[in-house]
């Protein structure tokens, strides 16, 4: 129920791993027979039986090109036009007949041979050209598809290839040109040292980015081109369906439970080809050996401490996680050039079983005073994902927010905000256990199957939440997120703010191990998973959340709606429908909400919003920008574009100053900020805390001097505008509610 992340430039040491060390195969796995089980599968198994014919044949090949190379900046036209006559039409056969890898193999090398290509050429252009940013020119910001994946659009032949990267790197160079005039102008202005100062030259930095992506590209193995390929096979099925390599199954289920084994240390890749650390988990291993240090720079691993130091200068950082990762107790020694400068060393870290705090349910209970002197308090429950350790079963957030909400009660909480903003989704059974916390007994969600058949997941029967309660979504709100905003809006038991919609992820996967499927006699180790789209869910209403998502009560605005984000941008996503109404879904009054004055009164606020201005401003710019799709190489032009930028934020940030500072005074005058983390459940008076400060982040973070340069205030209270117009807007419902429950008018 969790979207995958497929791109990640910054990872948890470890975070992505299992908790133990996957022992090396006997022999190699044979991936020839991996996707012919895969395919069999997928037809067995998805919700959609599509024909394995040449058609999908066909999807599965314009697939694997993009995904390869989604910015069509490396095959030529000649390169597709080629290897589609040969291939294009062959691959659901060649699956069946266990001869995939061959293709997979092929297409994979003659990429590897462009990227070196294109990079050297990018290398020495650096090396030769000089650029005065004089031309009239544009170039494309964007060159992916837009409705699926197509065969065309990639430069015709290699003198056109030359063209696009010349025109690449001139606006390569000549943003780096103005982002170093920018941070220098900045800094000076600020009385500070320029943190660019000792930087590489342009050309230099340039190079060794064109290095890094062609170390990534070389640095593969079997398993990675068929983790590539066979994934491009599953999503030519649907966005959401895919194949797990056995790293990427290891990392799944790792971040599935929010605990990890490894050192406890955000790593970045640089582009010198050195990894950086880039902050350490409190009370992690990597913390309390005391030796590692922000800002350090790893650039050798010994897995198990046994003497062999293994390179990891322009390793992607997913396997430099799956070489500092293991085994708890194990040791890992890494070869760290020291962040003062000094000479380089080595540290021994025990690894050990690392939380990820800030991935938990987190509570707090906000006690304000009214107009007239009385006390009121309401609570906030931010929820990152629907997690659960599906191995123990120890740690499971429906336990989390019960017990938050037990806490809530105790302190006589008069309504809740719940923030389910950022929360891409996760267990199934977590959500329809919670949903049964606010609605107590009662369907939640229907489930259909390839063959129409309809299962209804229920609630269990109690409510322990009764309170007035808004829902802060946005459009990275997906799946089990979807399920439970949708269910608490159906019901009418909860207000609904945000963005225009969720995510629009209503599919169910579930993963297989493909080695359960394989012969007997075949080497299925690292076989991988399947992770196909089996099911669509339902609203109780009858309505689906695929493309159209949790439409809004209220909608508040932000950037997130001028982007393309959401699954009707996602390629060969299933279709929206509608099935009937769920058997004992009984809502109640919509009335009971009062949405048309909450609207009005937030409608009134928001007029008034300085910041939702400001967003309104930025989201017309933003759709204008990707409408356009191409940007000027001339520098005058960029210069007058960035100076107009930079004019806006400095008036924006005069005033903001000037704000925020009245707003802070009044929040402490009328505000006092409870924690009520799941630590701190069990005081007996929970603490109070500053919800701006940093000392709450459960990691200990380098500081970026550059970030440093921006002097955008810092929301007052840690409230940013949905935030707080969220809780406006519950103060409005709670006070209604409260009103017609004294004049005996609340509807039943």
């Amino acid at each position: 129920m969790k979207i995958k992340n497929t791109i990640r430039n910054v990872v948890l040491s470890g975070a992505a791993a299992l908790a133990t060390v996957m022992p090396a195969a006997a022999a190699e796995t044979d991936f020839n027979e991996v996707g012919k089980q895969m395919s069999i599968m997928l037809q067995n198994r998805h919700y959609d039986r599509l024909p394995f014919d040449a058609k999908l044949s066909d999807k599965i090949f314009k697939m694997y090109v993009n995904e390869l190379d989604y910015g069509k900046m490396f095959f030529t036209q000649e390169d597709i036009d080629a290897l589609e006559k040969k291939y294009g039409t062959q691959l659901t056969e060649l699956l069946l007949h266990k001869e995939s890898m061959q293709p997979a193999q092929a297409i994979y090398k003659l990429y590897r041979k462009r990227v070196d290509e294109r990079t050297l050429f990018a290398k020495e252009l650096l090396s030769d050209a000089k650029f005065d940013f004089s031309s009239d020119e544009k170039v494309v910001r964007s060159r992916r598809d837009v409705k699926e994946p197509s065969d065309k659009g990639w430069p015709a032949d290699s003198a056109a290839a030359d063209k696009l990267w010349m025109g690449m790197i001139e606006d390569a160079m000549l943003a780096e040109t103005l982002r170093r005039s920018i941070i220098e102008t900045r800094a000076k202005e600020q009385g500070k040292d320029n943190p660019l100062k000792d930087e590489k030259p342009i050309a230099e930095k340039l190079k060794l980015r064109y290095e890094r992506i062609k170390r990534s590209v070389d640095d593969v193995d079997n398993e990675d081109v068929a983790n590539f390929f066979l994934s491009s096979v599953a999503k030519s099925y649907g966005p959401h369906t895919d194949y797990f390599s056995a790293r990427e199954m290891e990392r799944f289920m790792s971040s599935m439970s929010n605990e990890f084994v490894g050192i406890g240390a955000l790593l970045q890749g640089e582009e010198d080809g050195a990894t950086k650390i880039m902050g350490i988990v409190k009370s992690g291993p990597a913390e309390t050996a005391g030796e590692l240090k922000l800002n350090d720079r790893v650039v050798g691993v010994d897995i198990n401490n046994t003497g062999e130091v293994i390179d990891i200068m322009f390793m992607k950082i997913d396997k430099v996680v799956d070489k500092i990762r293991g085994a708890a107790g194990t040791s890992v020694r890494l070869k760290v050039e020291p962040a003062d400068g000094g000479e380089p060393k080595f540290i021994v870290i025990k690894r050990g079983t690392v939380e990820m705090g800030e991935s938990f349910a987190q509570g707090e209970i906000i006690e304000r005073k009214t107009a007239d002197g009385a006390l009121s308090r309401i609570g906030v429950i931010t929820l990152p994902s629907f997690y659960a350790n599906f191995d123990t079963g120890e740690t499971r957030c429906s336990v989390d927010v019960e017990n938050i909400l037990l806490r809530f009660n105790k302190e006589k909480v008069e309504g809740l905000v719940l923030d389910l903003r950022g929360n891409g989704g996760g267990s199934l059974e977590e959500v329809r256990r919670m949903t049964g916390f606010f609605t107590g007994k009662g369907p939640v969600v229907q489930v259909k199957n390839y063959k129409g058949g309809i299962e209804l997941k229920s609630a269990y029967d109690r409510a322990i939440f009764k309170q007035p309660m808004v829902v802060l979504i946005d459009k990275s709100s997906a799946s089990a997120s979807e399920i439970l905003a949708g269910a608490l809006q159906d019901y009418n038991r909860a207000l609904v703010v945000g963005t225009s919609s969720t995510f629009g992820k209503g599919t169910v996967q579930q993963p297989m191990d493909i080695s359960r499927f394989m012969p007997f006699f075949a080497n299925r180790e690292r076989a991988g998973y399947l992770k196909p789209t089996i099911q669509k869910f339902y609203r109780v209403s009858g309505m689906s959340t695929q493309n159209k998502g949790v439409e809004s009560d209220i909608v508040l605005p932000n950037i997130m709606d001028a982007v393309e984000v959401g699954e009707k941008y996602l390629y060969y996503a299933l279709a929206y429908d509608k099935i009937r109404k769920a058997v004992g879904y009984s809502p109640a009054a919509r009335e009971n909400l009062f949405v048309a004055q909450l609207k009005g009164m937030s409608l009134e606020r928001m007029k008034a919003s300085k910041d939702f201005m400001y967003l309104e401003e930025d989201v017309i710019r933003t759709k204008e920008r990707i409408e356009k799709n191409e940007i000027s190489l001339n520098v005058d032009v960029r210069k007058a574009e960035l100076a107009k930028a930079e004019a806006r934020t400095k008036e924006r940030n005069k005033e903001r100053i000037v704000r925020f500072a009245d707003v802070q005074k009044g929040d402490k005058a009328k505000m006092v900020f409870y924690k009520a983390h799941l630590d701190d459940l069990k005081a007996a008076k929970l603490p109070v805390f500053d919800p701006s400060s940093d000392d709450n982040d459960y990691m200990k973070r380098a500081v970026n001097e550059i970030e440093e340069l921006d002097i955008t205030p810092e929301w007052p209270s840690g409230l940013d505008p949905v935030k707080r117009e969220g809780i406006a807007i519950l103060d409005d419902l709670v006070k209604m509610t409260n009103q017609a429950k004294m004049a005996g008018v609340l509807n039943k």
